[in-house]
Protein backbone atom coordinates (compact mmCIF):
# COMPACT_ATOMS: atom_id res chain seq x y z
CA UNK A 1 0.00 0.00 0.00
CA UNK A 2 2.75 2.43 0.98
CA UNK A 3 4.77 1.54 -2.11
CA UNK A 4 1.70 2.14 -4.30
CA UNK A 5 1.22 5.57 -2.77
CA UNK A 6 4.89 6.44 -3.24
CA UNK A 7 4.63 5.35 -6.89
CA UNK A 8 1.80 7.81 -7.60
CA UNK A 9 2.55 10.90 -9.72
CA UNK A 10 3.33 13.96 -7.62
CA UNK A 11 0.08 15.68 -8.66
CA UNK A 12 -1.94 12.73 -7.36
CA UNK A 13 -0.01 12.80 -4.09
CA UNK A 14 -0.85 16.49 -3.71
CA UNK A 15 -4.54 15.92 -4.44
CA UNK A 16 -4.97 13.02 -2.03
CA UNK A 17 -2.89 14.71 0.65
CA UNK A 18 -5.26 17.69 0.51
CA UNK A 19 -8.29 15.40 0.84
CA UNK A 20 -6.79 13.38 3.68
CA UNK A 21 -5.79 16.49 5.63
CA UNK A 22 -9.22 18.05 5.13
CA UNK A 23 -10.97 14.98 6.52
CA UNK A 24 -8.42 14.70 9.33
CA UNK A 25 -9.28 18.24 10.43
CA UNK A 26 -13.00 17.49 10.15
CA UNK A 27 -12.70 14.32 12.26
CA UNK A 28 -10.66 16.21 14.85
CA UNK A 29 -13.27 18.99 14.99
CA UNK A 30 -16.09 16.42 15.19
CA UNK A 31 -14.31 14.65 18.05
CA UNK A 32 -13.93 17.92 19.97
CA UNK A 33 -17.60 18.75 19.40
CA UNK A 34 -18.55 15.26 20.60
CA UNK A 35 -16.63 15.83 23.83
CA UNK A 36 -18.45 19.12 24.37
CA UNK A 37 -21.86 17.57 23.56
CA UNK A 38 -21.20 15.00 26.29
CA UNK A 39 -20.75 17.92 28.70
CA UNK A 40 -24.04 19.46 27.57
CA UNK A 41 -25.87 16.15 27.93
CA UNK A 42 -24.36 15.05 31.24
CA UNK A 43 -24.31 18.36 33.17
CA UNK A 44 -27.97 18.51 34.19
CA UNK A 45 -27.63 20.63 37.32
CA UNK A 46 -25.85 23.85 38.20
CA UNK A 47 -22.38 23.01 39.57
CA UNK A 48 -21.84 24.11 43.17
CA UNK A 49 -19.32 26.81 42.27
CA UNK A 50 -21.90 28.37 39.91
CA UNK A 51 -24.72 28.39 42.43
CA UNK A 52 -24.41 32.10 43.19
CA UNK A 53 -23.89 33.03 39.55
CA UNK A 54 -26.57 31.23 37.56
CA UNK A 55 -30.06 30.03 38.48
CA UNK A 56 -31.20 26.55 37.45
CA UNK A 57 -33.74 27.85 34.91
CA UNK A 58 -31.14 29.88 32.96
CA UNK A 59 -28.66 27.02 33.23
CA UNK A 60 -31.14 24.60 31.64
CA UNK A 61 -32.04 27.06 28.88
CA UNK A 62 -28.38 27.59 28.00
CA UNK A 63 -27.71 23.84 28.10
CA UNK A 64 -30.52 23.07 25.65
CA UNK A 65 -29.57 25.99 23.38
CA UNK A 66 -25.94 24.96 23.14
CA UNK A 67 -26.90 21.31 22.65
CA UNK A 68 -29.14 22.26 19.72
CA UNK A 69 -26.37 24.40 18.22
CA UNK A 70 -23.85 21.60 18.61
CA UNK A 71 -26.10 19.02 16.94
CA UNK A 72 -26.78 21.46 14.10
CA UNK A 73 -23.06 22.12 13.76
CA UNK A 74 -22.37 18.40 13.38
CA UNK A 75 -24.75 17.97 10.43
CA UNK A 76 -23.88 21.26 8.73
CA UNK A 77 -20.17 20.49 9.12
CA UNK A 78 -20.61 17.00 7.69
CA UNK A 79 -22.50 18.40 4.71
CA UNK A 80 -19.85 21.07 4.11
CA UNK A 81 -17.03 18.53 4.20
CA UNK A 82 -18.90 16.12 1.90
CA UNK A 83 -19.74 18.93 -0.52
CA UNK A 84 -16.12 20.08 -0.68
CA UNK A 85 -14.90 16.53 -1.24
CA UNK A 86 -17.38 15.92 -4.07
CA UNK A 87 -16.42 19.20 -5.73
CA UNK A 88 -12.78 18.10 -5.77
CA UNK A 89 -13.43 14.49 -6.81
CA UNK A 90 -15.87 15.41 -9.59
CA UNK A 91 -13.74 18.25 -10.96
CA UNK A 92 -16.09 21.02 -9.91
CA UNK A 93 -13.44 23.73 -9.97
CA UNK A 94 -12.19 23.16 -13.57
CA UNK A 95 -15.83 22.68 -14.66
CA UNK A 96 -16.84 26.06 -13.24
CA UNK A 97 -13.77 27.65 -14.85
CA UNK A 98 -14.82 26.20 -18.20
CA UNK A 99 -18.38 27.50 -17.77
CA UNK A 100 -16.95 30.93 -16.93
CA UNK A 101 -14.91 30.85 -20.16
CA UNK A 102 -18.02 29.97 -22.19
CA UNK A 103 -19.96 32.85 -20.64
CA UNK A 104 -17.21 35.42 -21.22
CA UNK A 105 -16.75 34.15 -24.80
CA UNK A 106 -20.41 34.96 -25.51
CA UNK A 107 -19.61 38.60 -24.80
CA UNK A 108 -16.61 38.57 -27.11
CA UNK A 109 -13.91 37.97 -24.52
CA UNK A 110 -11.51 35.20 -25.47
CA UNK A 111 -9.14 33.13 -23.37
CA UNK A 112 -6.65 36.02 -23.30
CA UNK A 113 -9.08 37.94 -21.05
CA UNK A 114 -8.20 35.89 -18.01
CA UNK A 115 -9.19 38.55 -15.47
CA UNK A 116 -12.70 38.82 -16.94
CA UNK A 117 -13.08 35.04 -16.82
CA UNK A 118 -11.78 35.05 -13.25
CA UNK A 119 -14.43 37.55 -12.16
CA UNK A 120 -17.21 35.47 -13.72
CA UNK A 121 -15.79 32.38 -12.00
CA UNK A 122 -15.68 34.21 -8.68
CA UNK A 123 -19.26 35.43 -9.03
CA UNK A 124 -20.53 31.95 -9.90
CA UNK A 125 -18.56 30.36 -7.05
CA UNK A 126 -19.89 32.81 -4.46
CA UNK A 127 -23.42 32.40 -5.84
CA UNK A 128 -23.14 28.62 -5.52
CA UNK A 129 -21.84 28.97 -1.97
CA UNK A 130 -24.67 31.36 -1.03
CA UNK A 131 -27.36 29.08 -2.46
CA UNK A 132 -26.06 25.87 -0.89
CA UNK A 133 -25.58 27.61 2.45
CA UNK A 134 -29.02 29.26 2.45
CA UNK A 135 -31.04 26.27 3.76
CA UNK A 136 -28.62 25.84 6.66
CA UNK A 137 -28.75 29.53 7.47
CA UNK A 138 -32.55 29.49 7.35
CA UNK A 139 -32.69 26.51 9.69
CA UNK A 140 -30.23 28.09 12.11
CA UNK A 141 -32.16 31.36 12.21
CA UNK A 142 -35.80 30.25 12.05
CA UNK A 143 -35.58 26.95 13.91
CA UNK A 144 -32.75 27.08 16.44
CA UNK A 145 -32.54 30.83 17.14
CA UNK A 146 -36.33 31.13 16.97
CA UNK A 147 -36.86 28.18 19.30
CA UNK A 148 -34.65 29.74 21.95
CA UNK A 149 -36.08 33.25 21.65
CA UNK A 150 -33.21 35.03 19.90
CA UNK A 151 -34.45 35.55 16.35
CA UNK A 152 -36.23 38.84 15.64
CA UNK A 153 -36.34 38.57 11.82
CA UNK A 154 -39.10 37.70 9.41
CA UNK A 155 -38.39 35.44 6.45
CA UNK A 156 -38.88 38.38 4.09
CA UNK A 157 -36.40 40.53 6.02
CA UNK A 158 -33.90 37.64 6.11
CA UNK A 159 -34.05 37.02 2.36
CA UNK A 160 -33.87 40.72 1.51
CA UNK A 161 -30.88 41.03 3.82
CA UNK A 162 -29.19 38.03 2.20
CA UNK A 163 -29.62 39.55 -1.28
CA UNK A 164 -28.24 42.86 -0.07
CA UNK A 165 -25.22 41.16 1.52
CA UNK A 166 -24.52 39.26 -1.69
CA UNK A 167 -24.75 42.43 -3.79
CA UNK A 168 -22.51 44.45 -1.47
CA UNK A 169 -19.99 41.59 -1.35
CA UNK A 170 -19.82 41.48 -5.15
CA UNK A 171 -19.40 45.26 -5.36
CA UNK A 172 -16.33 45.02 -3.11
CA UNK A 173 -14.94 41.60 -4.05
CA UNK A 174 -14.93 41.88 -7.84
CA UNK A 175 -13.08 45.22 -8.23
CA UNK A 176 -10.57 44.31 -5.51
CA UNK A 177 -9.92 40.90 -7.08
CA UNK A 178 -9.52 42.34 -10.58
CA UNK A 179 -6.95 44.86 -9.34
CA UNK A 180 -5.09 42.20 -7.35
CA UNK A 181 -4.90 39.90 -10.39
CA UNK A 182 -3.71 42.80 -12.54
CA UNK A 183 -0.96 43.66 -10.02
CA UNK A 184 0.19 40.04 -9.97
CA UNK A 185 0.24 39.97 -13.79
CA UNK A 186 2.32 43.12 -14.25
CA UNK A 187 4.33 43.07 -11.00
CA UNK A 188 7.32 41.17 -12.30
CA UNK A 189 9.61 39.26 -9.95
CA UNK A 190 8.54 41.29 -6.93
CA UNK A 191 4.81 41.16 -7.54
CA UNK A 192 4.27 39.59 -4.10
CA UNK A 193 5.40 42.85 -2.42
CA UNK A 194 3.00 44.96 -4.49
CA UNK A 195 0.16 42.46 -3.96
CA UNK A 196 0.75 42.50 -0.20
CA UNK A 197 0.83 46.31 -0.09
CA UNK A 198 -2.37 46.45 -2.11
CA UNK A 199 -4.23 44.08 0.23
CA UNK A 200 -2.90 46.06 3.21
CA UNK A 201 -4.29 49.31 1.83
CA UNK A 202 -7.62 47.68 0.98
CA UNK A 203 -7.99 46.16 4.45
CA UNK A 204 -7.22 49.50 6.14
CA UNK A 205 -9.73 51.30 3.91
CA UNK A 206 -12.44 48.71 4.62
CA UNK A 207 -11.85 48.89 8.37
CA UNK A 208 -12.10 52.68 8.18
CA UNK A 209 -15.28 52.92 6.11
CA UNK A 210 -17.13 49.80 7.34
CA UNK A 211 -19.15 51.29 10.19
CA UNK A 212 -19.74 54.63 8.39
CA UNK A 213 -20.73 53.42 4.93
CA UNK A 214 -21.18 49.63 4.79
CA UNK A 215 -22.78 48.60 8.09
CA UNK A 216 -25.51 51.34 7.84
CA UNK A 217 -26.74 49.62 4.66
CA UNK A 218 -27.93 46.79 6.92
CA UNK A 219 -28.55 48.34 10.33
CA UNK A 220 -29.64 51.70 11.68
CA UNK A 221 -26.92 53.66 13.49
CA UNK A 222 -27.92 56.59 15.70
CA UNK A 223 -25.74 58.81 17.90
CA UNK A 224 -25.97 57.98 21.59
CA UNK A 225 -28.18 60.73 23.10
CA UNK A 226 -26.69 63.23 25.52
CA UNK A 227 -26.98 62.05 29.07
CA UNK A 228 -25.29 60.31 31.93
CA UNK A 229 -23.99 57.35 29.92
CA UNK A 230 -22.55 59.44 27.10
CA UNK A 231 -20.84 61.82 29.52
CA UNK A 232 -19.38 58.92 31.49
CA UNK A 233 -18.04 57.23 28.33
CA UNK A 234 -16.44 60.48 27.15
CA UNK A 235 -14.91 61.04 30.59
CA UNK A 236 -13.49 57.52 30.74
CA UNK A 237 -12.06 57.86 27.22
CA UNK A 238 -10.32 61.12 28.14
CA UNK A 239 -8.84 59.53 31.27
CA UNK A 240 -6.83 57.08 29.14
CA UNK A 241 -6.32 59.49 26.19
CA UNK A 242 -8.56 57.49 23.85
CA UNK A 243 -9.32 59.88 20.91
CA UNK A 244 -13.10 59.32 20.88
CA UNK A 245 -15.04 61.32 18.31
CA UNK A 246 -18.46 59.64 18.11
CA UNK A 247 -20.61 57.10 19.97
CA UNK A 248 -23.27 55.18 18.07
CA UNK A 249 -26.09 52.85 19.05
CA UNK A 250 -26.85 50.20 16.42
CA UNK A 251 -30.31 48.67 16.13
CA UNK A 252 -29.20 45.08 16.49
CA UNK A 253 -32.51 44.09 18.08
CA UNK A 254 -34.27 43.91 14.72
CA UNK A 255 -32.18 40.83 13.91
CA UNK A 256 -31.36 39.13 17.18
CA UNK A 257 -31.34 39.64 20.92
CA UNK A 258 -27.61 38.82 21.09
CA UNK A 259 -25.52 41.80 22.23
CA UNK A 260 -22.14 43.29 21.36
CA UNK A 261 -19.94 46.41 21.42
CA UNK A 262 -16.85 47.46 19.50
CA UNK A 263 -14.72 50.44 18.50
CA UNK A 264 -13.10 51.28 15.16
CA UNK A 265 -11.13 53.96 13.37
CA UNK A 266 -7.49 54.97 13.09
CA UNK A 267 -5.32 57.60 14.70
CA UNK A 268 -7.33 60.50 16.16
CA UNK A 269 -10.69 59.41 14.79
CA UNK A 270 -12.09 56.64 17.02
CA UNK A 271 -15.74 55.67 17.28
CA UNK A 272 -17.54 53.39 19.72
CA UNK A 273 -20.54 51.30 18.62
CA UNK A 274 -22.96 49.85 21.17
CA UNK A 275 -25.70 47.37 20.29
CA UNK A 276 -29.07 48.47 21.66
CA UNK A 277 -29.43 44.98 23.15
CA UNK A 278 -26.39 45.69 25.33
CA UNK A 279 -28.01 48.74 26.93
CA UNK A 280 -30.57 47.99 29.61
CA UNK A 281 -32.20 51.40 29.21
CA UNK A 282 -32.34 51.31 25.40
CA UNK A 283 -33.11 47.72 24.44
CA UNK A 284 -36.57 47.43 22.80
CA UNK A 285 -36.59 43.82 24.00
CA UNK A 286 -37.17 45.05 27.55
CA UNK A 287 -40.60 46.34 26.58
CA UNK A 288 -43.55 44.54 28.10
CA UNK A 289 -44.60 41.39 26.27
CA UNK A 290 -41.27 40.60 24.64
CA UNK A 291 -39.96 37.05 24.84
CA UNK A 292 -37.00 36.17 26.99
CA UNK A 293 -34.28 34.08 25.35
CA UNK A 294 -35.02 30.43 25.84
CA UNK A 295 -38.80 30.86 25.97
CA UNK A 296 -39.60 30.19 22.35
CA UNK A 297 -41.01 27.08 20.75
CA UNK A 298 -39.91 24.84 23.61
CA UNK A 299 -43.01 26.06 25.48
CA UNK A 300 -45.46 24.99 22.77
CA UNK A 301 -46.71 22.11 24.89
CA UNK A 302 -48.24 24.62 27.27
CA UNK A 303 -51.09 25.14 24.83
CA UNK A 304 -52.47 27.77 22.49
CA UNK A 305 -52.67 30.42 25.17
CA UNK A 306 -48.94 30.32 25.76
CA UNK A 307 -48.36 30.52 21.98
CA UNK A 308 -50.32 33.72 21.61
CA UNK A 309 -48.93 35.26 24.79
CA UNK A 310 -45.15 34.87 24.97
CA UNK A 311 -43.62 34.83 28.39
CA UNK A 312 -43.11 38.36 29.65
CA UNK A 313 -39.60 39.19 30.75
CA UNK A 314 -39.26 39.45 34.48
CA UNK A 315 -35.60 40.38 34.17
CA UNK A 316 -34.24 43.16 32.00
CA UNK A 317 -31.92 42.33 29.15
CA UNK A 318 -28.63 44.14 28.84
CA UNK A 319 -26.41 45.96 31.30
CA UNK A 320 -26.81 48.95 33.56
CA UNK A 321 -24.79 52.08 32.82
CA UNK A 322 -21.96 51.21 35.25
CA UNK A 323 -21.78 47.73 33.73
CA UNK A 324 -21.68 49.15 30.20
CA UNK A 325 -18.77 51.36 31.28
CA UNK A 326 -16.99 48.29 32.64
CA UNK A 327 -17.48 46.45 29.34
CA UNK A 328 -16.13 49.47 27.46
CA UNK A 329 -13.23 49.62 29.93
CA UNK A 330 -12.39 46.10 28.80
CA UNK A 331 -12.66 47.07 25.11
CA UNK A 332 -10.58 50.21 25.61
CA UNK A 333 -8.03 48.04 27.38
CA UNK A 334 -7.46 46.23 24.09
CA UNK A 335 -6.59 49.61 22.52
CA UNK A 336 -4.49 50.91 25.40
CA UNK A 337 -2.50 47.67 25.66
CA UNK A 338 -1.82 47.64 21.93
CA UNK A 339 -3.77 44.47 21.18
CA UNK A 340 -5.37 45.95 18.07
CA UNK A 341 -2.02 47.03 16.62
CA UNK A 342 -0.43 43.69 17.52
CA UNK A 343 -3.22 41.79 15.73
CA UNK A 344 -2.81 43.98 12.64
CA UNK A 345 0.96 43.42 12.62
CA UNK A 346 0.54 39.64 12.98
CA UNK A 347 -2.09 39.61 10.24
CA UNK A 348 0.11 41.56 7.84
CA UNK A 349 3.22 39.52 8.58
CA UNK A 350 1.19 36.41 7.81
CA UNK A 351 -0.19 38.01 4.64
CA UNK A 352 3.30 38.92 3.43
CA UNK A 353 4.59 35.41 4.14
CA UNK A 354 1.69 33.86 2.24
CA UNK A 355 2.20 36.08 -0.81
CA UNK A 356 5.93 35.33 -0.76
CA UNK A 357 5.29 31.56 -0.66
CA UNK A 358 2.64 32.00 -3.36
CA UNK A 359 5.30 33.61 -5.57
CA UNK A 360 7.56 30.60 -4.96
CA UNK A 361 4.86 28.03 -5.73
CA UNK A 362 2.77 29.63 -8.51
CA UNK A 363 5.09 28.30 -11.24
CA UNK A 364 4.67 24.68 -10.15
CA UNK A 365 2.54 23.14 -12.89
CA UNK A 366 1.83 19.99 -10.87
CA UNK A 367 -0.24 22.03 -8.41
CA UNK A 368 -2.64 22.96 -11.21
CA UNK A 369 -2.66 19.46 -12.72
CA UNK A 370 -3.55 18.03 -9.29
CA UNK A 371 -6.84 19.95 -9.36
CA UNK A 372 -7.73 19.33 -13.01
CA UNK A 373 -6.01 22.21 -14.81
CA UNK A 374 -3.84 20.46 -17.37
CA UNK A 375 -3.57 23.15 -20.04
CA UNK A 376 -3.93 26.44 -18.20
CA UNK A 377 -2.61 28.01 -15.00
CA UNK A 378 -5.04 30.84 -14.12
CA UNK A 379 -3.77 33.17 -11.42
CA UNK A 380 -7.06 33.15 -9.49
CA UNK A 381 -7.07 29.35 -9.44
CA UNK A 382 -3.47 29.43 -8.24
CA UNK A 383 -4.47 31.73 -5.39
CA UNK A 384 -7.31 29.36 -4.46
CA UNK A 385 -5.19 26.20 -4.63
CA UNK A 386 -2.25 27.59 -2.68
CA UNK A 387 -4.04 29.74 -0.08
CA UNK A 388 -6.96 27.39 0.55
CA UNK A 389 -5.51 23.91 0.05
CA UNK A 390 -1.71 23.92 0.18
CA UNK A 391 -1.56 26.30 3.14
CA UNK A 392 -4.32 24.49 5.09
CA UNK A 393 -1.97 22.81 7.64
CA UNK A 394 -0.24 26.13 8.28
CA UNK A 395 -3.62 27.89 8.54
CA UNK A 396 -4.83 25.41 11.17
CA UNK A 397 -1.71 25.89 13.28
CA UNK A 398 -1.87 29.67 12.95
CA UNK A 399 -5.56 29.68 13.90
CA UNK A 400 -4.83 27.75 17.10
CA UNK A 401 -1.94 30.05 18.03
CA UNK A 402 -4.11 33.13 17.49
CA UNK A 403 -6.84 31.59 19.64
CA UNK A 404 -4.34 31.12 22.48
CA UNK A 405 -3.10 34.69 22.03
CA UNK A 406 -6.66 36.02 21.98
CA UNK A 407 -7.42 34.42 25.34
CA UNK A 408 -4.30 36.03 26.79
CA UNK A 409 -5.40 39.41 25.45
CA UNK A 410 -8.86 38.95 26.99
CA UNK A 411 -7.39 38.34 30.44
CA UNK A 412 -5.20 41.42 30.05
CA UNK A 413 -8.17 43.58 28.98
CA UNK A 414 -10.17 42.32 31.98
CA UNK A 415 -7.25 43.24 34.24
CA UNK A 416 -7.13 46.69 32.65
CA UNK A 417 -10.82 47.29 33.46
CA UNK A 418 -10.17 46.01 36.98
CA UNK A 419 -7.30 48.46 37.46
CA UNK A 420 -9.69 51.23 36.41
CA UNK A 421 -11.77 50.33 39.47
CA UNK A 422 -14.52 48.55 37.54
CA UNK A 423 -13.95 44.99 38.72
CA UNK A 424 -17.34 44.42 40.40
CA UNK A 425 -19.25 46.01 37.50
CA UNK A 426 -17.39 43.88 34.93
CA UNK A 427 -18.02 40.81 37.09
CA UNK A 428 -21.78 41.37 37.06
CA UNK A 429 -21.75 42.43 33.38
CA UNK A 430 -20.06 39.18 32.32
CA UNK A 431 -22.69 37.20 34.21
CA UNK A 432 -25.53 39.19 32.63
CA UNK A 433 -24.11 38.90 29.12
CA UNK A 434 -23.60 35.18 29.59
CA UNK A 435 -27.23 34.88 30.72
CA UNK A 436 -28.60 37.10 27.92
CA UNK A 437 -26.72 35.12 25.26
CA UNK A 438 -27.39 31.75 26.93
CA UNK A 439 -23.72 30.91 27.17
CA UNK A 440 -23.04 27.57 28.86
CA UNK A 441 -20.46 28.04 31.63
CA UNK A 442 -19.11 24.45 31.68
CA UNK A 443 -16.67 23.48 28.93
CA UNK A 444 -14.56 20.48 28.04
CA UNK A 445 -10.92 21.49 28.50
CA UNK A 446 -9.79 20.29 25.08
CA UNK A 447 -12.74 21.84 23.24
CA UNK A 448 -12.27 25.20 24.94
CA UNK A 449 -8.49 25.15 24.42
CA UNK A 450 -8.92 24.64 20.68
CA UNK A 451 -11.96 26.85 20.02
CA UNK A 452 -12.48 29.51 22.67
CA UNK A 453 -11.05 32.89 21.67
CA UNK A 454 -12.38 34.17 25.02
CA UNK A 455 -11.62 32.41 28.33
CA UNK A 456 -14.52 30.45 29.89
CA UNK A 457 -16.74 32.54 32.17
CA UNK A 458 -15.55 30.97 35.44
CA UNK A 459 -11.89 31.60 34.60
CA UNK A 460 -12.59 35.27 33.88
CA UNK A 461 -14.58 35.69 37.10
CA UNK A 462 -11.84 34.03 39.17
CA UNK A 463 -9.24 36.35 37.62
CA UNK A 464 -11.35 39.40 38.47
CA UNK A 465 -11.66 38.41 42.13
CA UNK A 466 -8.16 36.96 42.59
CA UNK A 467 -4.99 38.84 43.53
CA UNK A 468 -3.92 41.57 41.15
CA UNK A 469 -1.09 40.70 38.77
CA UNK A 470 1.34 43.17 37.21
Amino acid sequence: MLLEILALPVEDKIFYAVLVFSWTVYIWEAYLAYRQRKIYSATMHVPTELGKIMDSETFEKSRLYQLDKSNFGFWSGLYSEAEGTLILLLGGIPFLWKVSGILTARFGFGAEYEISQSLVFLMLATLFSALTGLPWSLYSTFVIEEKHGFNQQTVGFFLKDALKKFAVTQCILLPVTSLLLYIIKIGGDYFFIYAWLFTLVVSLILVTIYADYIAPLFDKFTPLPDGELKSAIESMSKSIYFPLTKIYVVEGSKRSSHSNAYFYGFFKNKRIVLFDTLLEDYSPLNKSGEKEPGTGEENEAAGNESKSKPKVRNKKQGCSNPEVLAVLGHELGHWKLGHTVKNIVISQMNSFLCFFLFAVLIGRKELFIAFGFHDTQPTLIGLMIIFQFIFSPYNELLSFCLTVLSRRFEFQADAFARNMGRSSELYSALIKLNKDNLGFPVADWLFSMWHYSHPPLLERLRALTGPKQD
